[in-house]
């Protein structure tokens, strides 16, 4: 019978060998999306602290102004606040799911939201002359006389260091979308289940 010739258990031990081989590129594939989300995480963490910083230093600036000045500069903070706390809540959910398109779709959002809100919120500080620098575990009422430059260079590192990251999560992204569209190892894809994630 046909079982019994040599030639389908030649042809059945290449198609196994192919299937296997085929399904740990896959499933190095959609590790390395893992492992480049967990980079970008760390930077959002850290991006988080710095806007807590800030925070913080608005908060010290406001309790020395005007009730008018400081009524603006509470809208801001609460709308920066906002964000961020839209942000961190994205993470999260991201972070359990970094191959699902809805968590990488809120999350990019609300990335978006936090660019534009920061450009608001940002307003430059009431500044002595003197400062210059901000050390690393300032005290708020230290943080709080930093020159505004000070405040948008450190978000333009924190941006570049992000930006640095997306592109690296993406190209994971896109080589293993490529990967589960790819005949034949597309047909492997939908037995097991891959699915095709979501670039930031």
């Amino acid at each position: 019978m046909f079982w019994t010739s040599p030639l389908f258990w030649i042809a059945f031990a290449v198609f196994l060998f192919w299937a296997l081989g085929a399904y740990n590129r896959l499933m190095r594939l959609r590790s390395a999306i893992v492992q480049s989300f967990g980079s970008f995480d760390a930077h959002m963490v850290r991006l988080g602290a710095f806007l807590g910083e800030f925070g913080a230093a608005q908060a010290v600036r406001r309790a020395s102004l005007v009730a008018t000045d400081a009524q603006d500069g509470d809208a801001e903070a609460a709308a920066l606040q906002g964000a961020a706390n839209q942000l961190s809540a994205s993470l999260a959910v991201a972070r359990a799911r970094p191959l699902d398109p809805g968590a990488m779709a809120a999350l990019s959002a609300a990335r978006d939201v936090l660019h534009a809100t920061w450009l608001s919120a940002a307003r430059p500080l009431q500044e002595p002359s003197m400062a210059s620098e901000v050390e690393p575990g300032a005290t708020p009422e230290a943080v709080s006389v930093a020159p505004a430059s000070v405040w948008q260079a450190r978000w333009e590192e924190h941006t570049l260091q992000n930006e640095q990251a997306v592109q690296i999560f993406n190209g994971a992204v896109l080589q293993y979308n490529a990967g589960i569209a790819q005949f034949p190892a597309n047909l492997l894809a939908r037995v097991f289940g891959f699915k095709a994630a979501r670039v930031l």
